[in-house]
């Protein structure tokens, strides 16, 4: 494995609307079962104070402990995302945490009774439309941005991440995959070109067929269904109708935008991943906040 990690600075976002941290007008809640471990979960999440960024709070354990929803509580996982603080874990975070941050949610206190947060229909759709009804608003702490001053990259044999020095925000995704109805996909998102709600969020999880029962026997996907992902065989896909053509590049660049949610704030940069993971999204994570300034 190969890496590159520069400096970055500190920049304050010129427009005053870019420089205020924001938080949630009211609060919203969501039940459902977890994709791992297929255990219902009830998530309360709640407007924060300025400067608590986005945590969560396991109300079912004793006392209550906090999860913080950073790049230092990352904990190494397959197939999804798994913060941990002491004995207290959450996984499968990063749809709801792209949706938030996204959305501009700086500070959010996220309620959870179990260790999963629910997968809902399979995509971050329901999070952000409970976030919009909910609403959101500016608070008086700045919010500070990070300026990219030189590339870093992640590489492990073919599959890469890198953030890019650029003038505007970008995520930039690439897949490749043997079956035909999936086959080679790229697709580039701006958030100052088009809106994540439509965009990305309602691009669903997906999954091989001939890889399930696998999975399955590994303890994982034991909440999936066709209901909240999409399968797809060697003869095509056997729940279509698909919501975008190139669904599954979508999602993943939504994955990759909940695990860059870990970083507290995006910086301003251009992302590209190609064939990777939440692990080496989340490995990018740790290299950036290793050489951001204190």
């Amino acid at each position: 494995m190969n890496d590159r990690r520069q400096g970055l600075s500190v920049a304050q976002a010129e427009s005053a609307s870019e420089t205020r941290q924001c938080t949630l007008a009211s609060s919203f809640s969501r039940s459902g079962v977890g994709l791992h471990s297929g255990v219902m979960a009830h998530v309360r999440v709640l407007p924060a104070e300025p400067g608590r960024g986005r945590y969560f709070v396991r109300v079912d354990l004793p006392d209550a402990p906090e999860v913080l929803a950073k790049g230092e509580a990352v904990n190494p996982t397959l197939l999804s995302t798994e913060l941990v603080s002491g004995e207290a874990r959450v996984r499968t975070v990063e749809h709801l945490l792209a949706s938030l941050s996204a959305l501009g949610v700086d500070n959010a206190r996220i309620e959870i009774d179990g260790a999963e947060v629910p997968l809902l229909d399979g995509s971050a759709k329901e999070w952000t439309i409970a976030i919009a009804d909910a609403g959101i608003v500016s608070q008086s702490a700045p919010r500070s941005t990070l300026t990219l001053t030189e590339p870093i990259w992640i590489r492990e044999d073919d599959a890469f991440v890198a953030a890019l020095p650029a003038p505007e925000l970008r995520f930039t995704y690439g897949i490749d995959f043997e079956v035909s109805a999936i086959g080679n996909q790229w697709y580039s998102w701006s958030p100052q070109q088009s809106l994540f709600e439509t965009d990305i969020a309602p691009a669903r999880t997906f999954g091989l067929a001939h890889q399930v029962e696998q999975l399955r026997a590994n303890g994982l996907i034991k909440g999936g269904s066709l209901e909240n992902a999409l399968v797809c065989s060697s003869e095509g896909w056997i729940n279509p109708p698909l919501r975008f053509a190139n669904e599954p590049v979508r999602h993943k660049l939504l994955d990759l935008i909940g695990d860059l949610s870990l970083l507290g704030a995006f910086p301003t940069a251009h992302f590209l991943a190609y064939k990777a993971s939440h692990r080496l999204h989340t490995q990018l994570v740790r290299h950036i906040l290793a050489i951001r300034p204190s």
